[in-house]
């Protein structure tokens, strides 16, 4: 599969597609409560989705059975929604959620804390979160994809994070996961050039430990490989001659 650039109709419904994932999204991290549990989350999400008249993109593709990709504390990502996984004060939970609106997908994640959590699992949080923006101050037309990578590396071992290796961002459009792949760190190379069109799905996965995972025996869901807490942040993204937009912020802020 090439890398797409979408024409204005395309980037039209893809913005549209964006901004019901932000709605679902802060919908989502702001009904989260101690005593939830995870299932109660996806359900909430399914339910904003559809409401909508949008289809979650999430569920069944490649099997995974949920629509919302619920994920607590050493979870990285992947984590399976579960009647009988409750989240508890102070925990943190990452929400990793997706959408098709006529034919176009969107996807973005967001990691938020239950209740009151420590000041070290917030800061987590916050890095990973502004280690996105660091990273997309190089998402403009004549730029390199890599540049984006090593700028989130960066800030994000700068505090002593571990950046995920297993785990990529990607292409999006028509399909949920379209080239290219979009690491969090630094490879060989600087990448493609990046042109007006392209859309991309850039997403960091920050360790409090190292940056190593595993898989569980579910095969779906990544915790860390050493116990440590872990936070992942996501916005579906437009590449053009300026500033990138994102589609999945209800605003260009840092929310």
């Amino acid at each position: 599969m090439a890398v797409t650039i979408k024409s204005a109709r395309e980037i039209e419904l893809m913005r549209k597609a964006g901004s019901l994932l932000a709605e679902t999204l802060d919908e989502l991290c702001a009904g989260i409560r101690p005593g939830m549990s995870t299932k109660d989350i996806d359900r909430m999400g399914e339910a904003k989705i559809r409401s909508f008249g949008c289809v979650p993109s999430f569920l069944n593709y490649n099997g995974y059975p949920a629509s919302i990709c619920v994920s607590v504390n050493d979870e990285v990502v992947h984590g399976i929604p579960s009647p009988d996984r409750i989240v508890q004060e102070g925990d943190i939970v990452s929400l990793d959620a997706g959408l098709i609106y006529q034919g176009f997908h969107a996807d973005a994640a967001r990691t938020v804390g239950v209740g009151e959590i420590s000041r070290e699992a917030q800061q987590l949080i916050d890095v990973t979160r502004q280690s996105f923006f660091e990273g997309i101050k190089y998402a403009r037309a004549g730029n390199h994809l890599h540049d984006i990578s090593a700028a989130i590396q960066q800030y994000a071992e700068s505090f002593g994070y571990g950046v995920v290796r297993d785990l990529v961002g990607h292409g999006i459009g028509t399909h949920l996961h379209e080239d290219p792949e979009v690491p969090n760190f630094k490879t060989v190379g600087r990448g493609i050039r990046l042109r007006p069109g392209m859309t991309l799905a850039i997403e960091p996965m920050i360790n409090e430990g190292r940056y190593d995972v595993l898989i569980l025996d579910d095969d779906w869901t990544v915790v860390t490989g050493d116990g440590s807490l872990s936070a992942h942040y996501e916005n579906t993204v437009l590449i053009t001659e300026g500033d990138p937009e994102i589609f999945t912020l209800k605003s260009q802020g840092q929310n």
